[in-house]
């Protein structure tokens, strides 16, 4: 049960036509309701009255480490949407991210409302395995790096290995290649670098032609840990 005045709300916003986040301007909570004045932010709309609380929904999790599951619980808002990549704490403060979501009817679907939600499979998401190719203009060496969701991978940064140093030159995300800028350990699916000598110069070919200007960046050319 809520029992102090949340921050914010979903309500259905008359200017929006839509189910939209409302920020609680002024509230008083009642026994399953808040009164006071709201703001749509998504229009900006201002109104007063009385918006009816969701009600809290406790919901299965199927915690995978390996070859082991652990079954815990969590509690979902009655207008929450949950979908597959959500991230979220478990009480115990161990986070993790959705994989699949299982509904009442027996299959699994990617995005639901939270009433239809009938248990959450999650994998522990504290520590991620960042999958890095490495390549010395010749070969390509498949390696791994143990990062936090929030760590930052920029193109350009160094990365040091037990074998040899390394520069980013690419990292490619759910969404696209990067060959500049910066993004978070997350969206990361591999980073692509060359070798960096300790004298400071990069992976040169036989034909002197520095590495950059010859290297693809091909899928199938690269060895897979998953292969």
């Amino acid at each position: 049960m809520v029992t102090e005045t949340p921050e914010y709300i979903y309500y259905e916003c008359s200017e929006c036509d839509d189910v939209t986040e409302h920020t609680i301007l002024r509230g008083k909570m009642g026994n399953a309701n808040v009164t006071g004045t709201f703001r749509c932010t998504g229009c900006g709309h201002v109104f007063t009255g009385t918006i009816k609380l969701p009600k809290e929904l406790p919901v299965k999790v199927m915690l995978s480490t390996g070859d082991v599951t652990e079954t815990t619980e969590t509690v979902l808002m009655e207008d929450e949407i949950v979908a597959v990549g959500d991230e979220f704490d478990l009480d115990d403060g161990r986070h993790v991210c959705i994989t699949f979501i299982d509904v009442e009817d027996g299959s699994r679907r990617k995005k639901v409302p939270a009433p239809e939600v009938k248990a959450l499979w999650v994998k522990n998401y504290d520590v991620l395995q960042i999958k890095v190719s490495v390549n010395d203009y010749k070969k390509t060496y498949p390696m791994l790096c143990d990062a936090e969701p929030d760590d930052e991978f920029t193109v350009g940064m160094y990365m040091h290995f037990d074998m040899w140093d390394c520069v980013i030159h690419a990292i490619k995300t759910k969404d696209k290649l990067m060959r500049r800028g910066t993004t978070e350990a997350r969206n990361i699916v591999r980073v692509y670098a060359k070798i960096r000598h300790r004298d400071g110069s990069d992976s040169i070919g036989d034909d002197g032609q520095d590495f950059d200007e010859d290297f693809e960046f091909a899928d199938d050319a690269v060895m897979d840990f998953d292969d």
